[in-house]
C-alpha cells in the first residue's frame, strides 16, 4: 500500500495471458477448486505486469470465495467489449448496497465480521489495477438484482 500511495510503483507490462494469470492466482486460495473460470480459447494478450495482475485476480477471488454462498461458486469471465478486455469476477453474493460501492474499494474497509481479514485486499487490487492502466468496480449480479 506504501509503494501505491508514494507512486513508487512501477509496473512492468507486457503482453499477458489472462488464462495464463488466472489459474496461478488461486494457488493458495482456500476453496480455490469451487472457482469457475470463462477465459474463450484465443482470447488476446492483455498489456499488463503479470505479477500485479496475478495478485489483482488473487484478491478479487479470495473475495469472491468469501462471499458466495456455498452452491453458487464464483466464476470469472472474460470478455471483449468494444475494444477494452472486460474481466468479471462474479460472487452471487447478497452485494453490496449502491452507497457503499466505492467504499469497498477503501483501505481498511471490510465488510462486516464474519471473515477475517483487515480490509487491504480490495485496495491493493484496485490501486495495482489502476498502476497497470485498468480500472475495478463493484457491479451487482444481473441474478442477485
Amino acid at each position: 500500500m506504501s509503494r501505491l500511495h508514494t507512486g513508487s510503483l512501477q509496473p512492468f507490462l507486457r503482453p499477458t495471458a489472462i488464462d495464463e494469470v488466472a489459474p496461478a492466482a488461486l494457488l493458495g486460495l482456500d476453496d480455490s477448486l469451487r472457482l469457475e473460470m470463462a477465459v474463450p480459447d484465443g482470447f488476446p494478450l492483455v498489456l499488463a505486469d503479470p505479477g500485479l495482475l496475478e495478485r489483482v485476480l488473487a484478491n478479487l477471488f479470495s473475495n469472491a470465495l468469501r462471499y458466495s454462498p456455498p452452491n453458487r461458486p464464483p466464476e470469472l469471465h472474460a470478455e471483449l467489449a468494444g475494444g477494452t478486455v472486460l474481466l468479471e469476477v462474479v460472487d452471487h453474493g447478497q452485494g453490496v448496497p449502491d452507497e457503499e460501492k466505492e467504499r469497498v474499494f477503501e483501505p481498511f474497509t471490510r465488510g462486516g465480521d464474519r471473515h477475517p481479514g483487515v480490509g487491504l485486499g480490495l485496495a491493493v487490487a484496485k490501486g495495482f489495477a489502476e498502476a497497470m492502466g485498468g480500472r475495478i468496480t463493484a457491479a451487482d449480479t444481473p441474478a442477485a438484482v
